[in-house]
């Protein structure tokens, strides 16, 4: 189901990437909002989310303080991978399930919605955030 609202940027959501082309995503996966878009309220921008170490660690990777997903262990490591930065239709996005018509946005901190929004500045060799 897709979301029928654009979510404020530092959500995370699940983002179906299916239809895009390797080497792009093309899967589902757990994306941060990082901004809304202007002029266009289906729109969003987001930057995937991974559970899987960056080899190597690049200065636009992002290793979140907390892991933020709730389908995983809070002892597992998140990174964002702001090198794949993409805006998609709202459309694409589902909130998390985690129950009988449970449903959360788990919501990272304006600390780290700053800090990914600094790394994605790095990957697209933009000098002013």
């Amino acid at each position: 189901m897709s979301l029928k609202f654009q979510p404020k940027p530092g959500s995370i959501v699940i983002c179906d990437f299916h239809g895009l082309v390797a080497p792009e995503m093309v899967k589902k996966r757990p994306v941060v909002i990082i901004a809304k878009h202007k002029h266009n309220a289906r729109l969003v921008t987001v930057v995937p989310l991974s559970t899987t170490h960056p080899d190597p660690v690049a200065a636009y990777h992002y290793k979140l303080g907390n892991n933020p997903l709730p389908d995983k262990s809070k002892d597992v490591v998140t990174w964002a991978k702001c090198d794949m930065v993409v805006t998609v239709s709202l459309d694409r996005l589902d909130r998390y399930k985690i129950g009988v018509r449970e449903y959360v946005v788990p919501v990272i901190g304006q600390e780290e919605l700053i800090a990914i929004r600094q790394c994605v500045s790095i990957a697209l060799h933009i000098d002013k955030v």
